[in-house]
Parts: structure tokens; C-alpha cells; sequence
């Protein structure tokens, strides 16, 4: 493996001691998971979970045909039948397709504010390409199928409903809750998490921390919880456009200038010429503590990395081993949509390709748009860098920010309750594969906790995929947990390391 950004670089991106050791100290047993325990949420919230995350689920909310206002009113109008008041149930965005939910739950004014946030928007889902209606909530063989199902809908629903359930209980919190939903974190001109942050700070005053519903994970093996991981970083989104532009001509006289062969081929070379396989603080505590919730086989190709984790070899076995083992251990950067031509029997006289990159921490655009023209070494494919929203230009060339460190009231409240529902899993803080709206709270220095309330078994992803689904047992286990954490974290003293 030819590595241009660090040739034979074998050191390990290190996070601030204070995060690594909170990190260390704050993980879970290394145990074998236990089954879950007899928790249950009251039948009258679990029929009215159902009913919200169906009328969700049953909301279109994609960029190109949706509505995330309508999705957020419709949650608005939950909330004010529950005795909400009007002043504390708003809804406010950038456009007006895009308005999100803001839900305030008036605590007794001893702690400051805690965040909880997820998205409303979801990706497109074409009909033709499901087996059932995307926009519909099927219940079929112990699963609930829809668009939004796995993201993030059904942890939408289930905070709903939690801020429903708490405020007819007479729940006080220390201080105040404020849920946002927003719009735009899939796709869309303008994220509604940064247009938040930057157009409403009032919002963002005397903030302990921010709860993301849509980062870490709960992993599932055949329906049985394996493993709660929590956010503490997530790798940086970016996007690379390749342009390739000639004359064109006839189809019957094909010549070297094709650009749509040309992006093709580097295409190829930029397949065959990885990115350099890293293990950072973050990765080598995850893998030390779910290790020996694998496989044999598995388990000790971890053990040879944590005990070695500058041996390339050792990484690039691993790395081989699962999709999700090689997007912990380097940038990966894939092509998502190709575009040339114009007839069947004409050379195309443009072509464009868009590269998907997830980029580690420690690394900047930058850094990686220059490894990407290197490998391409053709002068005729212009590379150009698009951010998250689609905007385009000059790649940044600061690395995403490091994470706070973690504070030890959120964590041990995390430990306790999974505890209960799943006695002996493994609760560890890891880097989330993909880009979530942590990287604008996180941005502002408010400490933000990617924490999943649903689990997904590991070998059924399917965001962003057809026949997206959750298991129904999951979804109820979610919605337990999910109360008690709430509960736990809003009572207790939040102790900042900082």
C-alpha cells in the first residue's frame, strides 16, 4: 500500500490526556452480554409510541418532496394535547419547509439546560425500490419497515413520548430539558442544528451538555444487545467532485480525451490506493473493551492490534475483516454517483463523479483533496471539495475539533441504567463511522454525547438503504431506556472536568 500522506507512518493520533483517561475510567465490564431485564415501559406509552412514530414514519420528509414542518407540528400538537404550554412548544428553522421543533420541560432552575437533539429529515426512499411503502409503517416478523425507521424517526418518537410520559408523571427536572427536532442533517441547503446555533444563542445559554439521538451505538447480534458505545468523536464528512470535460465526437471514433473513461480509471486508482490504516486513542479503548464480546476468530485479531497497535499487519487484518473495522481504522473515501453523456452513440463531452469521504480525526479536507489529486495524477480531472450542506470551494484545512472531555455524571448514569436493561455489556465510548449534527454543537464547545436509545443489530444496517427497519422488541427496550436515562441525568449534579 503506497501511502502518500504519511509514508510508513506507523504513529497514533493522540487525544488530551484528561479525554483519554475519562475515557478509560468511564468504560464498561468487558463481560459476556446479559439478556434484557424485565423493564418495561406501561402499555399506555408503549401504544402511544406507537402511535407517534407511525405518524412520523407516515410524514414524507425528504429535501426533494417533504415537509419537516409538517412533521415537526404534528410532534407540536402531541406535546400540547399532553399540557404543554403553547410559549414552550414553538417551531423555527430556516425556510418554511424546514421549520424544527423546539420543546422546553420546565425544570426547578438548580442546573443549567440538557440538550436532547435528533433530526427530522430523512434520505429519499423510491417505492419501485422497496419491497413495501417507505412511507408507511409495516409490521412484519418482529420488525417495524420504513423510511426513518433506523434514521432517526424512531428515537424522534421515542423522546416525544418520554417528555409526554414524564410531564403527566409531575417529573421535575433539575433543570431545564429543551428537545430540538430539526431538519436538514441528511441533505439539505442548511442544517437546522447550525441555523439554530448561529440564529437563536438564547436557546444555547446556561447549557451542561447535549444529548445526540443519533450518534453512538447500541449493537445488536440476532436481536441479543451486545454493546452500548457513545459517541466521543465522529469522523468529518466530505464530499469530492470529479470533473472531466473534451469536444466529444461519434461514438464509432473513440479517443484517449474520453472524460468519462478518464474518471473511471482514476476512480480505480483511487480505490487501489487506500488511505493509511490508523488505530487512535478512541478506536484502540473500544476495541480493548468489545473485543471479547466477538467471535474467536475476531477477538483475537483485536487482541493482536490492542497489544500491537502499530502493527500494520495486525491493523490490515482487522481492517479486512468487516466494513465497519475498516471505517474505524482509516479515512475512507468511495464514489456515490456518476453522471456523462448525453446519447448512446456520442463520446460524452463532460463527466462527473462524487467521492464520499469520512475523514479521521486528526486530518484535514485539505489533506485529503491533495492525496486524492496525488493519486489521480491526471492534470484533465478537476477535483473540487463540497461540504456537508453542498457548498463548495476551497477544502478546509483545520482538522474537526476534539471532543471534550467526557463528564462523569452523564456516563455513570449511562452505566447505570444500561446496566438494568443489559447487564454486563460493555459501555464504552467510541468514534461514530459517519458525520452527525455533533459536529456543530461540538463546534461551540458544548460537550455532546452521541447516545442511541434503539440497537441495530450490527450485520442489519440499512440507513439510508431500501427496506429500511429496527426490530420491534428494540424499539420498546429504546423506549424504556431511553425514560430511565432521562430521569437518571436529570436529577443528579453534573460535575464538569473542565
Amino acid at each position: 500500500m503506497r501511502n502518500t500522506l504519511c509514508p510508513g507512518c506507523t504513529s497514533t493520533f493522540i487525544l488530551p490526556a484528561a479525554v483519554v483517561c475519562a475515557i478509560v475510567l468511564l468504560a464498561g465490564s468487558t463481560s459476556s452480554a446479559g439478556q434484557t431485564q424485565a423493564l418495561s415501559a406501561p402499555s399506555e406509552d408503549r401504544q402511544l409510541a406507537h402511535s407517534i412514530f407511525k405518524q412520523l414514519i407516515e410524514i414524507n420528509t425528504t429535501h426533494s418532496s417533504g415537509s419537516v414542518t409538517e412533521a415537526a407540528g404534528a410532534m407540536r400538537m402531541q406535546l400540547l394535547d399532553a399540557g404543554f404550554p403553547q410559549e414552550d412548544v414553538t417551531l423555527d428553522g430556516p425556510s418554511p419547509r424546514k421549520q424544527g421543533l423546539i420543546a422546553r420541560f420546565r425544570g426547578d432552575g438548580k442546573l443549567g439546560v440538557i440538550v436532547i437533539f435528533a433530526h427530522l429529515d430523512v434520505v429519499e426512499a423510491n417505492r419501485s425500490d422497496w419491497t413495501q411503502d417507505p412511507f408507511k409503517l409495516t409490521e412484519k416478523d418482529g420488525y417495524f419497515y420504513g423510511r426513518g425507521t433506523q434514521d432517526i424517526k424512531e428515537s424522534g418518537a421515542i423522546a416525544v413520548e418520554t417528555f409526554i410520559r414524564l410531564k403527566r408523571e409531575g417529573f421535575k427536572p433539575s433543570g431545564d430539558l429543551l428537545l430540538l427536532l430539526t431538519a436538514d442533517e441528511e441533505v439539505g441547503p442548511e442544517d437546522g442544528m447550525e441555523w439554530l446555533l448561529k440564529h437563536r444563542p438564547g436557546l444555547f445559554q446556561s447549557v451542561l451538555f447535549a444529548v445526540n439521538l443519533d450518534a453512538g451505538d447500541l449493537n445488536l447480534e440476532n436481536g441479543r444487545t451486545r454493546s452500548m458505545g457513545y459517541e466521543v468523536a465522529e469522523k468529518a464528512y466530505a464530499d469530492f467532485q470529479f470533473t472531466s470535460t473534451d469536444s466529444g465526437g461519434h461514438s464509432s471514433l473513440p479517443h484517449a480525451g474520453n472524460p468519462l473513461q478518464r474518471i473511471a480509471d482514476g476512480l480505480v486508482r483511487v480505490k487501489e490506493d487506500p488511505f493509511p490504516l490508523e488505530l487512535n486513542a478512541i478506536t484502540l479503548d473500544y476495541f480493548q473493551n468489545v473485543g471479547a464480546t466477538y467471535d474467536a476468530p475476531t477477538a483475537k485479531m483485536i487482541e493482536a492490534v490492542t497489544t500491537r497497535p502499530q502493527d500494520q499487519q495486525a491493523l490490515a487484518v482487522l481492517a479486512a475483516r468487516s466494513s465497519y473495522f475498516n471505517a474505524l481504522l482509516r479515512t475512507t473515501c468511495v464514489p456515490t454517483r456518476f453522471d456523462a453523456g448525453h446519447a448512446n452513440n456520442a463520446l460524452p463531452a463532460k463527466a462527473t463523479a462524487n467521492v464520499n469521504c469520512r475523514i479521521l480525526p486528526g486530518h484535514s479536507p485539505d489533506e485529503i483533496e491533495k492525496h486524492i489529486v496525488q493519486t489521480l495524477n491526471d492534470s484533465q480531472i478537476q477535483v473540487t471539495y463540497c461540504s456537508f450542506q453542498g457548498k463548495c470551494g476551497a477544502a478546509p484545512d483545520r482538522p474537526a475539533p476534539l471532543p471534550p472531555a467526557p463528564l462523569p455524571s452523564v456516563i455513570t448514569a449511562l452505566k447505570e441504567i444500561s446496566s438494568q436493561l443489559w447487564p454486563g455489556i460493555p459501555i464504552v465510548g467510541e468514534m461514530e463511522t459517519g458525520a452527525s449534527d455533533s459536529i456543530y454543537t461540538v463546534a461551540q464547545g458544548l460537550p455532546t454525547y452521541g447516545i442511541a436509545a434503539v440497537g441495530i443489530d450490527e450485520d442489519d444496517v440499512r440507513a439510508h438503504g431500501n427496506d429500511e427497519r429496527i426490530r420491534q422488541s428494540a424499539f420498546y427496550e429504546g423506549l424504556e431506556f431511553f425514560y430511565l436515562f432521562v430521569r437518571r441525568v436529570a436529577t443528579q449534579p453534573q460535575i464538569s472536568l473542565h
